[in-house]
């Protein structure tokens, strides 16, 4: 009997579970490129290239191993374009008895496979995706009971059942479980910052550029220039420039955002995590044998392995814990609309517009430009973490539901209410002064705190914390927050809200439709 094997864009792994233990001879693997994964949000058009080539090249190279591909192109004239729709024609026309497949990353993509056995009249067997380092029901079992589900304390145990960074008799190497300390420094001016890995379009990827700017050339981004890891052995390439040259000052330098460096020591290998060109694991293995070698220090491993074993599994497994209600969760009732500068960049405020226009051009920004320029002003702002949320989802290479979502909602927007985080991620203009240098060149002085001038950070901080100081002021992490709020006078306190409220005025809303449409174009 022929077993259909659906294979998504983001399970490129040739070890996937459903492709093992299994004849070949009796089996065909489905890919599916479809119009509604590209446009349930309207994502970057770089992001739709990355993955329908990186989808393309691995079909090659499972029918260069032997495997049967039935491969549905977007632009193929029976295209229903839809995962749902292509798995039910793919099992007509292969006469399917049986479908295996791997659990689709997304909650709303797992819901669908769950309709495919009705949809289909074919049993479907959906096994665990075990590309991660810990299953669901491990993370369920470390989490059931707990008051707090906190990454630090999850990460230590991750440390443990892998063995990454410990020594013989079970203690953390170095003696330290974490080196933040040592990993907020601003680089000094003139550093030779190191170019990821770049790899030249062959004439697949180049098909795929001309397919997407012809059919999503009205999505935020730019398409080209693209360079992009899409095969797996470019994302082993780009492991391997990584450790040599970025790794060894990723650590001290993690933090830093400069004006013109996109990338700074920053590995940018969630993508091929993502994608599943690259395994957690082997990635970790990478860098730890580099601190062996003593090729990389132990703050600069220990923090880069803390964002892959920590952090990444600790996101999916607080998606999945608290799906579906942290698709909706609003905790502090924000409602503002997304501002327009999001998607044009037109805004005076530099480190804004430094980080749009970043992402515009590569569809990447680093975790702080993320969390403390784009994430913290949202959430100053009052912005509805679900826009912030369809947006971060639209415009980066590596967001995917599953890790975007706990992020932006959870850990940026605390909208869930603090499950994730233990306090907001919020700072005034101080912080990012001291860790790039935006404020240097910016239309708004970062030392004046309130009226014209003043940089909006300052003002927006302090009408925050005031906005929510029921919430926030028994917090023992906001405790010495709220006492300086304390020290201020009436007038000072005033001031500090009526800039806020004055700067909020000018924010013109993005118009409707820019992350999200129902009509398909074809």
């Amino acid at each position: 009997m022929t077993i259909l094997i659906p294979v998504l864009g983001d399970q490129l792994s040739p070890a996937l579970a459903s492709l093992r233990d299994i004849d070949r001879d009796r089996a065909v693997v489905l890919m599916m490129e479809v119009w509604d994964e590209a446009t349930y949000v309207r994502h970057h058009q770089k992001k739709i290239a990355l993955i329908f080539a990186a989808m393309r090249h691995f079909a090659e190279e499972l029918r260069s191993d032997g495997w049967t591909v039935d491969y549905v192109t977007l632009d193929n004239t029976d295209n229903t374009h839809n995962f749902t729709g292509e798995v039910a024609r793919a099992a007509t026309r292969h006469a399917a008895r049986a479908i295996r497949t791997v659990a689709g990353g997304e909650y709303r993509v797992r819901r669908m496979q769950d309709d495919w056995a009705a949809r289909t009249g074919v049993p479907v067997e959906i096994l665990e995706d075990d590309r991660f380092v810990c299953p669901l029901p491990d993370f369920y079992a470390w989490a059931q009971g707990r008051r707090e589900q906190r990454m630090e304390y999850f990460y230590r145990d991750m440390r443990r059942r892998t063995g990454l960074l410990m020594t013989g008799d079970g203690k953390p190497a170095g003696g330290k479980w974490n080196y933040d300390q040592d990993n907020r420094q601003t680089p000094p001016r003139g550093l030779n910052y190191p170019a990821p890995a770049r790899f030249a379009p062959d004439a697949t990827t180049n098909a795929v550029l001309a397919l997407v700017g012809a059919r999503f050339g009205d999505h935020f981004g730019d398409l080209t220039p693209f360079a992009l890891p899409v095969t797996r052995a470019q994302a082993l390439v780009a492991l391997d420039r990584f450790v040599a040259t970025a790794l060894p000052d990723f650590g001290r330098y993690q933090d830093a955002m400069i004006a013109g460096q996109d990338y700074l020591y920053h590995s940018s290998l969630s993508l091929c995590l993502n994608l599943g060109l690259l395994a957690p694991l082997e990635v970790c293995e990478a860098a730890v044998a580099a601190y062996e070698r003593g090729d990389a220090p132990l703050n600069a491993v220990e923090g880069f392995v803390r964002q892959i074993i920590g952090w990444r599994e600790y996101m999916r497994g607080m998606y999945w814990w608290e799906m579906p209600a942290l698709g909706t969760a609003n905790a502090l009732d924000a409602t503002r609309a997304l501002p327009e500068f999001y998607w044009t960049g037109d805004t005076d405020l530099r480190c804004l517009a430094e980080s749009v226009d970043q992402t515009k051009r590569e569809a990447y920004a680093h975790h702080i430009q993320r969390l403390m320029v784009l994430g913290n002003f949202a959430l100053l702002a009052g912005v509805d973490p679900q826009a912030v949320s369809d947006w971060f989802l639209v415009v980066y290479f590596d967001a995917y539901e599953w890790v975007e979502m706990p992020n932006v909602v959870g850990m940026s927007q605390f909208a869930d209410g603090g499950a994730i985080a233990s306090k907001p991620y919020v700072s005034s203009g101080a912080y990012i002064d001291r860790m790039s240098d935006y404020c240097g060149r910016c239309r708004y002085d970062v030392k004046q705190k309130t009226g014209e001038g003043a940089c909006p950070f300052n003002a927006l901080y302090w009408d925050f914390l005031a906005r929510h100081e029921r919430r926030f002021r028994g917090n023992a992490r906001m405790r010495n927050i709220y006492a300086t709020w304390d020290r201020f006078d009436a007038a000072k306190r005033a001031d500090y809200r009526a800039s806020a409220a004055a700067f909020l005025d000018t924010l013109v809303p993005a118009a409707p439709g820019w992350a999200r449409h129902d009509a398909p174009s074809m």
